[in-house]
């Protein structure tokens, strides 16, 4: 997997206490992890320091609200990696 996961997975192990070898790819933020939406919150801010990005936390609550997109769309870690990912390609494209 990218570096990209393995920088998120220490995040939320160091953040949420997780120890890292539970973490994987597959791993669903909540229903895997048992992280609640404070601690998220915590993990989503060290994400944006990390990778000079800011996550559009409201606007991918407000898609999975309407059902315009699964849950699972942010809070799989493959997923999220791969939106932080094309976020930080978008940075270094503008």
């Amino acid at each position: 997997m990218s570096s990209t996961f393995e920088t998120v997975a220490g995040i939320i192990s160091e953040t949420a206490d997780i120890p890292r070898e539970q973490i994987t790819p597959e791993s669903h933020a909540i229903e895997d992890l048992g992280i609640d939406s404070l601690a998220f919150l915590d993990i989503a801010f060290a994400i944006d320091k990390a990778f000079g990005i800011k996550l559009p936390l409201e606007q991918w609550t407000q898609e999975v609200n309407e059902g315009k997109a699964p849950a699972e769309e942010y809070f799989v870690l493959k997923n999220l990696v791969a939106h932080i990912d094309a976020l930080i390609a978008a940075k270094a494209a503008s």
